[in-house]
């Protein structure tokens, strides 16, 4: 049987860590590893109070690396098979979400399979965003091999890993979570404090694909040649 980890990554969440932390606890993990990512607020002492729970592990960063340094992080710490990225900012998490992102993994019938929250801001029907997801299922093997830039990518990480999975023609599924829910950015601060992590996120994308330009170039080529066919 293939282990499986669910890998969850915090910075200043402490209203919602305490509720997706137990979830994942409940279900049949084999390794639960968040990575507090120099959290500022209460998100250290509420992970400290659920120190107890079974197959956690808590993994506190001194200062803020950045969401791929932490997703880097929580993979060098895991000896699963199959790695499961949950964000830790989700409200509603069930234990049916999580099979909805394994079982194409487990069972082989996708690479790596993206889940998408139903409630959003966006209609998640027409969610041009939904490849930037935070809910993701894949092998470990398949990750390792980029490791080293998903730790300097920051919030282009999830830019990175579709790129990369893309340009090796990788089996992607896409699933809805139904009742999930994902706050924006707007619901969680001030709307210039959010306007301004759009900036820098956005920069932190472009930056990504800038820096990975062979993998986009594989990409055209790959689709060149089906169109060639």
């Amino acid at each position: 049987m293939k282990k499986i980890a669910a890998i969850i990554c915090a910075f200043n969440e402490e209203k919602t860590i305490k509720e997706v932390t137990a979830t994942a606890c409940d279900y049949f993990f084999d390794e639960i590893i968040v990575v507090n990512d120099g959290s500022t607020d209460r998100t250290a002492d509420i992970l400290a109070e659920l120190s107890g729970l079974p197959r956690l592990k808590c993994i506190t960063l001194p200062e803020n690396k950045g969401k791929g340094y932490a997703m880097a992080t929580g993979v060098e710490n895991s000896t699963s098979e199959i790695i499961v990225f949950v964000d830790a900012d989700l409200s509603n998490l069930n234990e049916e979400h999580f099979e909805q992102l394994i079982t194409p993994v487990f069972s082989n019938e996708a690479d790596m399979v993206l889940g998408q929250a139903t409630e959003t801001l966006i209609n998640y029907k027409i969610n041009p965003f939904k490849s930037f997801t935070g809910q993701r299922a894949l092998l470990k093997k398949d990750i390792l091999p980029i490791l080293k830039d998903v730790k300097t990518s920051k919030f282009g990480v999830e830019t990175l890993i579709n790129l990369y999975y893309q340009s090796h023609e990788k089996r992607v599924k896409y699933v809805m979570l139904v009742d999930l829910k994902h706050p924006t950015k707007f619901q969680k601060t001030s709307r210039n404090q959010a306007i301004s992590e759009f900036v820098k996120e956005g920069h932190q994308i472009a930056l990504t694909v800038f820096k990975n330009f062979k993998l986009v170039s594989k990409i055209v080529n790959n689709n060149l040649k089906k169109i060639n066919l």
